[in-house]
């Protein structure tokens, strides 16, 4: 389980693939975007979470905590609403979100 400080931040982004890909998919997101995430001085952990759709897709989640926007942007770049994107994304991506939310934890 996560120890997430009050004050701190949640990055969530989503995407969607193909169901049959999850597990490739999973090991891709654990070699790079997760992989980013947690050598970033102040990530606070990362989990990706799926689900399958009615239509078909397969929704994919990363969630990430952080100690400040600050770090975010160590991670992000100067425009932090905008997601990350990796060379080999469009190999398993249908779809994606290229905003990413910000939610303060309580």
């Amino acid at each position: 389980m996560l120890d997430v400080p009050a004050g701190s931040v949640m990055r969530s982004w989503t995407g969607w693939i193909r169901p049959e890909a999850r597990a490739a998919y999973a090991s891709y997101l654990e070699r790079t975007g997760l992989a980013d995430y947690r050598s970033t001085p102040g990530n606070l952990g990362a989990v990706t979470v799926f689900r399958d759709l009615p239509d078909g897709r397969c929704e994919v989640r990363t969630v990430s905590f952080w100690r400040s926007y600050t770090h975010i942007a160590a991670f992000a770049g100067d425009d932090i609403e905008l997601a990350v994107f990796y060379p080999e994304d469009d190999t398993f991506l249908i779809d994606r979100e290229l905003i990413v939310a910000h939610f303060e934890v309580a």
